[in-house]
């Protein structure tokens, strides 16, 4: 998987990309280490002139492989913010995981259900 980060209003420190790096592991590992991926990082501060509020912005789009997953996280703690777009991408991967695994269920089923329909199992047939 191809990382590029890109910062807004923030310098991107060894820190901060040591962070990142360490909290996408567990999708590289879900995403199989497919080298055709790639992820896009974008870690901003959205306004300098607010005292409280959301103000730090963690933004992930992973595209290939069939793939084409966005989530977006504002907080007021950058490292927050990057862990709770963690979240939302790991529970977009494992969605998609468990809608393409019932979909090849329920279309072997079909196939089952068509061959038992077509073919009766008790009897020989002349073939």
């Amino acid at each position: 998987m191809n990382t590029h980060i890109k910062t807004t209003g923030i310098t991107l420190t060894p820190a901060i990309s040591e962070y990142v790096d360490k909290r996408l592991e567990k999708i590289l590992n879900l995403l199989e280490n497919d080298p055709t991926i790639q992820c896009d990082i974008e870690l901003a501060k959205t306004t300098a002139h607010h005292h409280k509020g959301d103000i730090f912005k963690a933004e992930v789009h992973i595209v290939g492989a069939g793939k084409n997953i966005f989530a977006k996280a504002e907080k007021d703690d950058l490292y927050a913010a990057i862990d709770i777009v963690r979240e939302e991408i790991l529970r977009e991967i494992r969605s998609g995981k468990g809608k393409r695994i019932s979909l090849i269920r329920r279309s072997g089923a079909r196939v089952k259900n068509l061959v038992k329909g077509l073919m009766p199992w008790g009897k020989k047939t002349g073939i």
